[in-house]
């Protein structure tokens, strides 16, 4: 079977884009025939971290930078690691980024201690790196970054003292001991008040003494009249004390036991008072005997014939009398029984 130049170049074609896409992705790291997962990591600075930097965990390279994204603003960093060891990463580890004294930028993941380890294609912690440099010198010797400080702060001291001896700072200090000299005189001027105030002659305080005497020599003068006014009060609270008030207090519980027995007769039934008022038979007895009344009175007035014949000629009058009484709406009308 004879194949055609056009088919021969169409299976090259397609070789050869299969062969180049699995080189580009072999060269960024990953690979189609191992065992392979992604790791995330979140930075606001990747420091010249490119594809294909290798990650590192105790020198050992496990897997390399797939791709970088990142939002319009610029915030944040998204880092995709192919990680092509399976290695087991504590949840507790930190991956932070690494540039060696050659310019090569790699990510140095740091193993930590938790029982638990982070899973496939979730999100490593991160942390800025101080650089390089003072990497070198923290590891050089540590009195170097302690004499960095050491200058920071001194250059802070020269600092302050610069702000406290410019023209502001010097003016502010003449106020405040022009401020201090007044304060100073108010003090003496309120010694010399003082002292004529504490003047056995002139001074208040010796006129206020002088009152205070004159009170108590007063008070020494009526020493009579008012012992004769507590003896008074002594003897109206004896007085009152004497009174009986225990047998008025006695009486008027009697009384008002007295006056509860006698309101609850009224509201019972055992007496003639408390029927009267709680007994409704009576007054059903006098209005039964009031429309009887005025049953008669309006058959008297209907039929008298029935009850006085005086005529001579006439016949008596022996129609059937009133079975009820007449109404009457307008001053009281009757009941119905």
């Amino acid at each position: 079977m004879k194949i055609s130049n056009e088919t021969k170049i169409g299976v090259l074609t397609a070789l050869t884009i299969t062969l180049l896409v699995l080189g580009f992705n072999f060269l960024k790291g990953k690979t189609f025939f191992g065992k392979s997962h992604t790791l995330y990591a979140k930075y606001t600075n990747v420091q010249g971290l490119a594809n294909s930097n290798p990650v590192m965990i105790n020198g050992l390279q496990v897997g390399t930078v797939y791709s970088i994204t990142t939002d319009k603003n610029m915030k944040q960093i998204l880092v995709n690691m192919n990680l092509t060891k399976d290695v087991n990463i504590p949840k507790n580890s930190i991956a932070t980024i690494k540039q060696s004294l050659l310019g090569e930028v790699s990510i140095d993941i740091k193993l930590g201690d938790a029982t638990a380890f982070i899973p496939k294609n979730d999100t490593i912690i991160t942390e800025p790196t101080t650089g390089i440099f003072n990497e070198i010198l923290s590891k050089v010797d540590p009195v170097f970054i302690q004499v960095k400080k050491a200058v920071a702060s001194l250059d802070s001291i020269l600092f302050s003292v610069n702000r406290i001896l410019d023209p502001t700072a010097k003016n502010n200090i003449g106020a405040t001991l022009n401020n201090l000299n007044k304060t100073t005189a108010n003090l003496i001027g309120a010694s010399a008040s003082l002292q004529i105030l504490l003047n056995t002659q002139t001074g208040a305080l010796a006129g206020t003494l002088n009152n205070l005497n004159s009170f108590t020599a007063n008070l020494d003068k009526n020493n009579g009249k008012i012992n004769n006014l507590v003896s008074n009060l002594d003897k109206t609270a004896t007085n009152l004390s004497n009174l009986d008030l225990q047998q008025t207090l006695t009486t008027l519980n009697t009384t008002i036991s007295d006056l509860k027995s006698t309101i609850g007769k009224l509201n019972s039934t055992s007496g003639t008072a408390g029927l009267l008022l709680n007994d409704t038979k009576l007054y059903n007895n006098l209005t039964a005997t009031a429309n009887k009344l005025n049953l008669l009175i309006d058959d008297l007035k209907t039929n008298p014939k029935r009850y006085v014949n005086i005529s001579v000629f006439g016949k008596k009058n022996t129609s059937t009398g009133l079975t009820v009484p007449l109404p009457d709406t307008v001053n009281a009308p009757y009941l119905k029984h």
